[in-house]
């Protein structure tokens, strides 16, 4: 059984969704991973999926209007299920928007081995909003990262908050 990174682009409508991941579970393709959001106006789609079917054929299927899809073999790089090793943050930025906002704010988590998990922006009218889940090894000094996160929001006029994720119930 194969794993395929399918990435799908188009114009947003009603029904997009159910019609790619129909097409996926018509062929027995299972999706392990997904991101799905709008940007702009249009459904951007990031699958990790495993079945019998090549990359090539997986565009086949999941074909549609207006879609463009691509898709790729890929390794599998973790196990499913594990629990992340570091310590759990969401992070916010809040402000006038700009060039240089997200490679700022990520340059400042990469150098204390900081990862981002997850991000998702938003540009409404001027306002510029990022919000991301970040993954710290356990010896990062959180309070100096802190500090330089709201040197660089200072910076970038912007209001940055940073906080431990609340754990899970489950």
């Amino acid at each position: 059984m194969g794993l395929s990174a399918v990435t799908v682009l188009g114009v947003d409508r009603p029904g997009v969704i159910a019609a790619v991941t129909g097409s996926l579970a018509d062929c027995g393709a299972n999706i392990q991973d997904s991101t799905m959001t709008l940007l702009g106006g249009h459904i951007a789609m990031m699958l990790l999926v495993s079945g019998d079917l090549s990359a090539d054929e997986l565009i086949e299927k999941v074909c549609a209007r207006d879609l463009v899809v691509t898709a790729s073999a890929v390794a599998a790089s973790r196990h499913f299920g594990l629990r992340p090793s570091g310590l759990g943050y969401v992070l916010t930025v809040h402000g006038p928007d700009r060039p240089g906002i997200i490679s700022a704010i990520s340059a400042v988590l990469a150098e204390v081995g900081g990862n981002i998990t997850g991000m998702s922006t938003r540009l409404t009218g001027r306002l510029y909003v990022l919000i991301a889940d970040v993954e710290l090894p356990e010896d990062v000094d959180v309070s100096a990262l802190m500090r330089s996160l709201a040197a660089v929001g200072s910076g970038l006029e912007s209001d940055i908050t940073f906080r431990p994720v609340e754990p899970d119930l489950l």
